[in-house]
């Protein structure tokens, strides 16, 4: 409560003035944009008339050749939401959920949050065992794990709302990709592989659909037909979100659910909602940020952490600096400290957005980052850290020649979600139900924990970190990006803005320049390998616990230069992905 206070009083304009912090840069150094000329270091994919950037080639030209038959960048992105349910099941789907972003060649944005819900029947302690302990194969792998889906809900408001194509048109590449076979791709062969045995191979259905028929997985080059989904895809195609609501597709996933002990009914699936609601906005240097709102937190915490590195001159300091990158590590620390007590499904809570991207308070956090020395996280805030969906997310993103913009971030949780698919519908379900604390302060499958705000109840929508994001300038679309990552989501996202504002790169070169992540807790600074040994010293002498892991995030990012001409980048981290336009 005490810190309930301190967050409000940041929002009276009184107390704003009260603010005074002497390290604060009067005029920050702000580089000019490059727009893949020059020195130039790495180069972006450029178009006049219409983008797509997502994590699958295929799906991407599908979202192109939309885009040539006269859609807008709304018609494109659902045709490439559809399509990855094909190409892409690790995480493209229809049984799962996510959020799209649009902003309108006139300017309006808007979120649409078509995030899963937990069912009627979800109570509180349902993933605890016997012992009254988190029973993670409940909440992963079972069919409880199960949120009702929202995918095709939201597509269907979007291009209902926003689009000019008649759906049926938008979803006939993903049929005929169904019907007709797609060729497995590195990255499908080798998530089959790695994850498909863990959570495919135990359940019949799925089992049939991703392995041959001696047990093996499709290996890169070979053809997989999914005549199922392709049916399901006809019958949406043909009855629009009802089908999958209220008609034979939700006959079906019912019927594998209280088959098996799962709780999403056909009334469940009949009350579904897709949400549109108002953006998270800020401003950065003189840009605009538009970004989602709650239940994702990741609008609000790249406001906040914006508004926080805003009193630096990051841009004196230089890309990849030991000063630059602890200023954002120590900014991230209030961020996600902050993240832990305060977000969840506003539906169900009261979220203080206004406070947490008030500039005034960012002002008090920036007061308390030290340049030279790092400030321990349990200093900054004893609590609990609410749960991130996986790495398995993914990301795309639609500019058409209009200047209508679409950042869409979508996913089934892990690696093809619960592993179940739903009777002969060909659907993979989700397994978001483990975003939800399925007992406050007991970590989850990622080594965090989550607080009350985000423990389950029925009809509520689990806390998410993804963040389709939107930034402009002089009023026009000028950077369209997200990416996947789970907890570093955020960061990843953030680093792309700052990479492209503070330090003058172009697309291709953001998405390309090392990241690093810090997230409160555990009090560690991840970073990506490519830094200088002598900044990662420099930065352990300040204080930073810093350790090198794995790659971060699969962005996939479309900048629109002055004259409109597009620029667009594909995260070179990720394999079998494309930018491409016309």
């Amino acid at each position: 409560m005490a810190r309930m206070v301190r967050l409000a009083q940041f929002v009276s304009p009184l107390m704003a003035g009260l603010f005074f912090w002497q390290g604060a840069m009067a005029a920050p150094t702000v580089p000019p944009v490059s727009y893949g000329v020059g020195a130039d270091t790495f180069h972006p994919v450029t178009e006049q008339h219409g983008m797509v950037a997502s994590v699958d080639a295929t799906a991407t030209q599908v979202g192109v050749d939309i885009l040539k038959q006269g859609g807008n960048a709304v018609d494109a992105a659902v045709a490439v939401g559809y399509a990855l349910a094909v190409t892409h099941p690790q995480a493209g789907n229809l049984g799962g959920g996510g959020f799209m972003l649009i902003r309108t060649a006139a300017g309006h944005t808007t979120a649409i949050d078509f995030r899963e819900m937990a069912p009627t029947r979800a109570s509180r302690d349902m993933f605890l065992d016997a012992q009254g302990n988190a029973d993670s194969k409940k909440s992963l792998t079972s069919p409880l794990a199960s949120g009702v889906p929202g995918t095709v809900a939201g597509f269907a408001l979007a291009n209902k709302e926003y689009g000019t194509l008649p759906l049926r048109q938008l979803i006939a590449p993903a049929i005929k990709l169904a019907r007709d076979g797609i060729v497995v791709n590195e990255s499908l062969a080798n998530d089959l592989q790695v994850y498909g045995k863990e959570v495919l191979l135990s359940h019949p259905n799925s089992k049939a659909i991703f392995y041959k028929a001696d047990g093996t997985p499709y290996l890169r080059g070979e053809k997989l037909v999914q005549r199922n989904l392709a049916h399901s895809l006809e019958l949406i195609a043909q009855r629009g979100p009802d089908a999958f609501y209220k008609g034979p597709i939700a006959d079906q996933i019912a019927k594998e659910m209280a088959a098996h002990g799962g709780l999403i009914d056909q009334a469940d699936l009949a009350s579904y909602k897709a949400v549109e609601r108002k953006p998270v906005s800020g401003s950065y240097r003189g840009y605009e940020v538009y970004s989602m709102p709650p239940p994702s937190s990741g609008g609000i915490h790249i406001v906040q952490i914006l508004n926080i590195l805003e009193n630096f001159d990051l841009a004196k300091m230089g890309f990849g600096s030991a000063d630059a990158m602890q200023v954002m590590a120590e900014a991230e620390k209030y961020a996600y400290a902050d993240r832990s007590e305060y977000l969840g499904d506003p539906d169900f809570i009261q979220v203080p957005t206004s406070a947490l991207t008030s500039k005034a308070y960012a002002k008090s956090l920036a007061q308390q980052i030290d340049l030279n020395k790092a400030r321990p996280s349990t200093d900054i805030k004893p609590g609990k850290l609410a749960p991130y969906e996986s790495n398995q997310t993914t990301h795309f993103s639609v500019v058409d020649g209009q200047g209508n913009a679409v950042a869409v971030t979508y996913t089934l949780n892990t690696n093809f979600g619960s592993g179940i698919v739903a009777g002969d519908s060909g659907i993979l379900m989700n397994n978001e139900m483990d975003d939800f604390s399925a007992k406050p302060g007991t970590p989850n499958v990622y080594g965090l924990v989550g607080g009350e705000a985000n423990a389950v109840q029925p009809y509520k929508r689990p806390l998410s970190s993804m963040s389709p994001t939107i930034v402009v300038k002089d009023g026009k679309t000028w950077l369209v990006t997200g990416s996947p990552g789970g907890s570093r989501i955020i960061t990843t996202v953030l680093q792309m803005i700052v990479n492209s504002i503070d330090f003058g790169m172009n697309v291709a070169e953001a998405s390309a320049a090392p990241r690093f992540h810090h997230q409160w807790l555990p009090d560690q600074l991840r970073v990506e390998k490519g830094f200088s040994p002598d900044t990662l010293k420099l930065l352990t002498m300040k204080g930073q616990h810093v350790k090198v892991l794995p790659a971060m995030g699969s962005t996939q990012s479309i900048m629109v230069g002055p004259d409109g001409t597009l620029y667009g980048a594909s995260d070179p981290r990720t394999i079998d992905d494309l930018t491409a336009g016309y």
